[in-house]
């Protein structure tokens, strides 16, 4: 079987895995329908589908529920929703949920505002090699957030962990690291 085809085998797979409670079928064909990807775009029924699935746990599911929530996408906006969401995504481990709920502390979105959470939920998601979260952390250093003491040097290393995975924020951090170290006359 070759181009469309295989396109629409692969479709009926997931709609009959997705009818069967295959969470992951759910979350994928979620996708497909918010996207208009391979189906006719369908709002309603990409919500109906991550709420399906992210009630039996699946983390991607909760991520992009969470995300319809926080955005506004399809739902009414709402920050509190989406925080229980990453909530439980990043309960799972999910790096990317752990950086998302600890902006959402950082920030007081949708939780009571907490920077010292919001550090720890960072320091998760970077300990993970999260290049994003790693980043996030090197803010927290340079700013002394989160009752994090002031320190460069943890800032500059983070950054370097970001920027070696080609993450261009840590790159540009780096780059100012080094700026800021001449112009003080400690680099």
């Amino acid at each position: 079987m070759a181009g469309a085809a295989a396109d629409a085998e692969k479709l009926r797979m997931a709609i009959e895995s997705a009818a069967q409670g295959n969470p992951s079928a759910q979350n994928n064909l979620a996708f497909r329908y918010e996207h208009g990807y391979g189906v006719v775009q369908d709002q309603a029924e990409a919500l109906r589908l991550y709420t399906l699935a992210a009630e039996q746990g699946d983390a991607s599911a909760q991520h992009n529920l969470g995300r319809c929530y926080f955005t506004g996408n399809g739902v009414a906006h709402d920050e509190k929703k989406a925080a229980r969401l990453f909530r439980k995504a990043a309960k799972q481990g999910i790096a990317h949920e752990q950086l998302n709920l600890g902006n959402c502390f950082l920030e007081g979105r949708g939780v009571a505002q907490d920077e010292e959470e919001a550090v720890k939920l960072y320091r998760q998601a970077a300990e993970q090699g999260f290049a994003f979260a790693q980043n996030a952390l090197g803010y927290c250093y340079t700013d002394g957030i989160g009752g994090l003491a002031q320190n460069d040097e943890e800032a500059a290393r983070l950054y370097r962990q970001a920027a070696e995975q080609g993450f261009a924020d840590g790159q540009f951090c780096l780059g100012n690291c080094f700026k800021n170290w001449r112009r003080r006359g400690a680099g």
